[in-house]
């Protein structure tokens, strides 16, 4: 691949890692408290202060990533959030039928993203980052 393509895709790849973050994390903020009830229906104890704690970790590791400063520790930051949310609100094993197959697509997509996140936390964030820019 030439040099301009891999710079293009490096930089797309990390945009559209860290978008899905940042609509999610707006979500969460959009509607805090629906957001806490859901978490503690889910059964996750002390929801108000890990829902703060979750949309600090979208928003900063999304950063990280879109901007590729500290690329390789946010993309680890979103990893660290991504792991217990996808089994704890994917958990495809406890469903039968259609919800089942969807919330097996869920985790699947999640399991696709953090393929993503460890490939920036293995390479960095690539040329057109500000961590590419510092290695020049």
């Amino acid at each position: 691949m030439n040099g301009g393509l891999v710079r293009l895709t490096t930089l797309l790849g990390r945009v559209f890692l860290a978008l899905i973050f940042f609509v999610s994390a707006a979500g969460k903020l959009a509607d805090y408290g629906g957001t806490v009830g859901h978490m503690t229906s889910q059964g996750v104890p002390m929801a108000k202060f890990l829902l703060a704690g979750a949309v600090f970790f979208e928003i900063a590791g999304g950063l990280m990533v879109l901007l590729g400063r500290w690329a390789r520790f946010g993309a680890l930051l979103l990893v660290l959030f991504l792991i217990p949310t996808t089994l704890v609100y994917h958990d495809f094993w406890g469903y039968t039928g259609v919800e089942r197959t969807a919330q097996m697509l869920q985790f699947m997509k999640n399991l696709a993203i953090l393929g993503g996140l460890l490939m920036v936390c293995a390479y960095g964030s690539g040329p057109l980052g500000f961590d590419g820019r510092r290695r020049r």
